[in-house]
């Protein structure tokens, strides 16, 4: 066995199983653990996915949302125990393997096209109803 696949090997039991299936310019909410003192509370930060980076272990999100007219972006590793649960919102056509454009537009260019029935049908893929 070569010295990656022992990684990967090793690294397989801390890989996170219970993720939905989730793609670039998808809205998501991101159930985020924070620790104040001694308690501990769940945080959800919503906002559309700009960018996922890298493989395994080192899988890396970055969300984006606009919040006063502000941008802000906020990047976890995907396995991260801090990361509580993830929900998809809303899917979007990407046409774009990172979508950092999104930075600059403003107003209506900066909302993403829904996906269509006449999309290809991915299995699997629930967004959250209300």
């Amino acid at each position: 066995m070569g010295t990656q696949q022992l990684i990967e090997s090793i690294n397989a039991d801390a890989l996170k199983t219970d993720l939905p299936r989730f793609d670039i310019g998808d809205t998501i909410n991101v159930h985020v653990r924070i620790r104040e003192g001694e308690k501990e509370r769940i945080q959800v930060f919503s906002g559309v996915l700009i960018s996922r980076k890298g493989r395994g272990i080192n899988e890396m999100i970055t969300v984006r949302r606009v919040s006063d007219d502000i941008g802000i972006e906020r990047t976890w590793p995907l396995n991260s125990p801090s990361i509580a649960t993830v929900e998809v919102v809303r899917r979007a056509d990407a046409r774009r393997a990172k979508l950092y454009f999104l930075r600059d537009r403003v107003g209506k260019s900066r909302r993403l096209r829904d996906r269509r029935r006449g999309m290809k049908h991915v299995e699997g893929q629930k967004t959250i109803q209300r």
